[in-house]
């Protein structure tokens, strides 16, 4: 099979997990929330936050090496395993070590139950990870498919049972259990067949590994910290509940775009790294890899600007009007950020995963500052504010980036990405238009406004982007 083919057939498989999977978790957080209080949800993400610090140090960077070198040899898969499963022990303990000073830092006592609870995920997670890695580098993603949509299925109506039951925010951490040791228990199920560990440990001879993950878990951290500065301070300056409104904000705009790109990025990524050497191919596929995400993400995201007013009430309930000027500012974060995304891809397809490194040292050494000043002065607003502004620095050293890569591309990124901005802009006309003449608010309006949007991007995009000859062309080519 062709790459293509590859790409289109893996994209396929993907596509479908992230639309089912997105699909569930969006209507449980929509359930959830008129379930729980905004607290709840602030202890979940401080939890979430415990747990997205230590899977940086997890998996070592391991599984962007094994893709990159194309990893069989047995013995060198066996000793990353072990090393795995061992780090996987040492980050549970350490989190008990450290629980009371986290409890202390965010004034919140019911965070020793939740942390408890959370950090059983790092004795469940790591026993599959591996055979996730294989399974990508093998482009398997039909198994993927499947894993994800079970574990988030099987996690979700866990989640949403134990929360009708009173178990407040510990349904959203009995839930997460779930869904990973479903995932877990299928990725050795279907990973089975190209690795089955043996008794087997050599540090030397994971070297290799370990030197290209440096960078990789040096970046990972300081992608962390620079991507959840805010969320750190928020919780810690305004308290559990504040974080709960900032968390379902970001949950609605950039969410969606965090598991929509991965569709892209992670069935490129093990293709484009067999064409590492060819650069005017490379340069291509990034173009094409952003005019999709272009496409795909600036009219959603562009509709929800316009339509949090009426939105936000219809999805989640009263109280939680609070959300809607956040929401807005996100909106602006999700487009620096989808565009940002297919960088990572070519910096570990060419072999620089420094590169990123020093763009997360950069973009934290200037958002520390400004979402402590802005949020000192105009606080949840001043941090939201705080994270767009590093966001958009990131994004134009992201670009310069690329360019030192794979050349200029500047040219052809500004001609392709007019028409999309365009066509969001009379998409938001239009409804603006309906809104001023007929009404937002109520569940006939909201719907009445996401048709007219729809309706018009998509005549816009069939009219002068892409025909419907090409669209059946990609069809077959899938099928």
């Amino acid at each position: 099979m062709s790459n293509t083919k590859q790409a289109m057939n893996g994209g396929k498989w993907i596509t479908v997990s992230t639309v089912i999977s997105t699909l569930f978790q969006f209507v449980q957080v929509a359930v959830l929330a008129r379930l729980l209080n905004p607290a709840d949800f602030g202890l979940v993400s401080v939890s979430s936050l415990i747990i997205a610090f230590f899977q940086v140090f997890a998996n070592l960077g391991f599984s962007n090496s094994i893709i990159y070198k194309q990893e069989s040899d047995r013995n060198v898969l066996s000793t990353l395993y072990y090393l795995n499963l061992a780090v996987g022990v040492l980050i549970f303990i350490l989190i008990h070590l450290t629980a009371p000073y986290i409890i202390s830092f965010y004034h919140e006592p019911k965070l020793a139950q939740v942390l408890d609870l959370s950090s059983y995920y790092f004795l469940i997670a790591y026993f599959g990870q591996i055979y996730m890695f294989l399974l990508e580098k093998e482009l398997r993603f039909k198994s993927v498919a499947i894993i994800d949509i079970t574990g988030t299925v099987m996690g979700s109506i866990v989640t949403v049972t134990l929360a009708f039951n009173d178990y407040h925010e510990l349904s959203l951490i009995i839930g997460a259990l779930v869904m990973q040791t479903v995932k877990s228990a299928l990725q050795i199920t279907f990973g089975f067949r190209f690795f089955v560990p043996r008794l087997f440990f050599n540090i030397n001879n994971i070297k290799e590994h370990l030197r290209f993950g440096i960078y990789n878990m040096g970046d990972g951290f300081l992608g962390y910290i620079q991507s959840n500065t805010d969320n750190i301070f928020l919780g810690g300056m305004l308290g559990v509940k504040m974080l709960g409104y900032y968390t379902i904000a970001y949950q609605l705009c950039v969410f969606p775009i965090m598991k929509l790109n991965p569709i892209i990025l992670q069935v490129a990524y093990p293709i484009l790294a067999r064409m590492k050497e060819n650069t005017a191919d490379l340069k291509k596929s990034y173009l094409k890899i952003l005019d999709f995400i272009s496409y795909c993400n600036l009219p959603l995201l562009a509709g929800l600007f316009i339509t949090a007013g009426g939105v936000v009430p219809l999805i989640y309930g009263p109280g939680w009007e609070q959300t809607t000027e956040l929401i807005r500012i996100f909106v602006f974060v999700g487009i620096f950020i989808c565009l940002s995304h297919p960088l990572y891809t070519i910096a570990f397809t060419k072999g620089k995963p420094n590169l990123l490194f020093y763009l997360n040292l950069g973009t934290l050494i200037v958002k520390v500052p400004l979402v402590y000043v802005l949020g000192t002065y105009w606080g949840i607003t001043g941090i939201a504010t705080a994270f767009l502004l590093t966001t958009f620095l990131n994004m134009v050293v992201n670009f310069g980036m690329v360019h030192y890569l794979i050349g200029d591309f500047v040219g052809d990124f500004s001609r392709n990405i007019a028409k999309p901005i365009i066509f969001c802009l009379i998409m938001v006309g239009l409804i603006s238009l309906y809104k001023l003449f007929v009404g937002e608010s109520g569940l006939l309006n909201v719907l009445a406004e996401i048709g007219i949007g729809g309706a018009a991007y998509l005549l816009l995009t069939l009219t002068y982007k892409l025909s419907y000859a090409e669209i059946n062309a990609y069809r077959q080519g899938v099928l």
